[in-house]
């Protein structure tokens, strides 16, 4: 008698976690993000390999003949020139001040336009307005806004601590931050609520009822149902926002053109690749950029350390 053999495909089970269902959703999804995936890479591969080129060079736009090869040169510059450390740092509080402040104001959004029943869509609409207006029009008006001649925050506020009508916003370090992060918050805030809001979508409102008829009070459910719940949908707004903060650039551009020392990793390589035609320096900034960013996305996702598969409810 011959041995039956067992087809191949047979022997193929799931990963310990995850149903078949799981691992066959997982495949398709693969399969479809795959010709857009394809397409992204052929777009941004060539720029991408260029600029790595590029900053192995000392190339500068107006004397092109004297390009010459210096190795890891353009990175020791900028890792060793205190002026890049000081735009990172501006960028990392830039970054962690906005998303931590757009996170709270975005979770009370999400809140309301979850919960409204009386004009919903209009009381959605006003929220998502901010986020739906360009960027350099949202800080020409934050400039006009903090300006000590026209502005109004001035003559609005001046009962609040440290500000009189003649608060000058764009004439220290610390007053021209707080207007660039305020811009910021003001513009995506929305986008940060959005974000939320799906996540609030998902919870079921028979856990909440459960809670609620166990005795738990508001902000019980908020912190033991509702939030850790919200999990996943948190993850990704923060991981959404903060990638795009430590990118900031038109906020700045428009409001100071980096004076009082408020330029960003951005800023910083524009001016030098394109103010200064330094494009081999420029290149090495952009993929340090470029790193930080591919850095910061890794910490996010491993500090929440979110199974996205058993966010969706799989076994």
């Amino acid at each position: 008698m011959t041995a039956t053999t067992i087809p191949r495909e047979a022997t193929k089970a799931a990963p310990p976690g995850h149903s078949d269902r799981s691992v066959a959703e997982n495949r398709l999804g693969q399969k479809l993000v795959a010709p857009a995936l394809i397409l992204m890479v052929l777009v941004t591969a060539y720029p991408m390999l260029q600029a790595l080129y590029l900053s192995l060079f000392r190339y500068r736009l107006t004397t092109p003949d004297d390009k010459g090869f210096v190795g890891l040169g353009n990175y020791v510059t900028i890792l060793s020139d205190s002026l890049f450390w000081k735009d990172t740092l501006n960028t990392v509080i830039i970054m962690v001040v906005t998303v931590a402040v757009e996170l709270v104001i975005g979770f009370a959004f999400a809140m309301v336009m979850h919960r409204i029943i009386f004009a919903r869509g209009a009381m959605r609409t006003a929220i998502l307005i901010p986020y739906g207006i360009i960027t350099v029009v949202s800080a020409f008006a934050w400039q006009f806004t903090f300006s000590i001649n026209n502005g109004w925050v001035n003559a609005w506020f001046d009962w609040l601590p440290g500000i009189s009508a003649t608060t000058n916003w764009y004439g220290d370090h610390w007053h021209a931050m707080f207007a660039i992060m305020v811009s910021e918050i003001w513009k995506t805030t929305p986008f940060m609520s959005l974000l939320l809001l799906a996540g609030l979508s998902q919870i079921s409102e028979d856990m909440l009822e459960a809670a609620k008829v166990d005795g738990a009070t508001a902000s019980q459910r908020l912190f033991k149902v509702i939030l850790p719940n919200m999990r996943a949908a948190i993850m990704v707004a923060v991981l959404f926002r903060a990638l795009d903060a430590f990118r900031i650039f038109d906020n700045i551009f428009i409001m100071t053109k980096g004076a009082q020392n408020t330029e960003s990793s951005s800023f910083l390589t524009y001016r030098q690749a394109i103010e200064q035609f330094q494009l081999g320096m420029g290149s090495a900034l952009s993929v340090l950029l470029f790193l930080t960013v591919l850095i910061l996305a890794y910490l996010i996702v491993k500090f929440f350390r979110v199974d996205l598969a058993q966010a969706r409810g799989e076994g």
